[in-house]
């Protein structure tokens, strides 16, 4: 029933949030959008601890802050690496092994590592994960694995 709740609340927010209209008859609307998207869901069994995952820890937007603060200045280093004259890239393959015991912990370690540019995830196992680095360095930042310690601490 939580999860229920949690995604009618997101939902609402999300409603709320891109609408940008608060008359009545709009946020009547909304409501009923909303109920019935979750009324789709909940008879679909789409609902779980997956879908709506409340369970991580409350360290969780926390991690959000740092990961998007990280993708900032991985975005900004890959940008000026591109504009030299002569790009200072050093690609690199490795696999590294993780921390995480969950899925959905290996999940957010393996996506979080492709939304830093300059890194990608090509493949993602039990207990390691083949990465992709355009540079010696972001490939040293992560096998450091202060992104790795993280996750799991969200998990």
């Amino acid at each position: 029933m939580r999860h229920t709740i949690s995604i009618a609340v997101m939902l609402a927010i999300i409603w709320l949030v891109n609408s940008g209209h608060y008359s009545p008859l709009f946020l009547g609307f909304g409501v009923i959008s909303v109920l019935f998207v979750v009324w789709i869901a909940h008879r679909m069994d789409l609902v779980d601890h997956e879908s709506q995952p409340i369970h991580l820890s409350a360290q969780l937007p926390i991690y959000y802050l740092w990961l998007i603060k990280k993708i900032i200045v991985s975005n900004i280093d890959v940008a000026l690496r591109a504009w030299k004259p002569s790009p200072d890239v050093s690609p690199q393959v490795k696999t590294l092994s993780i921390l995480q015991k969950t899925d959905m912990g290996r999940v957010i370690y393996a996506n979080s590592i492709n939304l830093t540019p300059g890194t990608l995830s090509l493949e993602l196992g039990n207990n390691s994960v083949l990465v992709h680095a355009l540079t010696k360095d972001a490939m040293n930042e992560l096998i450091e694995g202060e992104m790795n310690r993280r996750v799991t601490d969200i998990e």
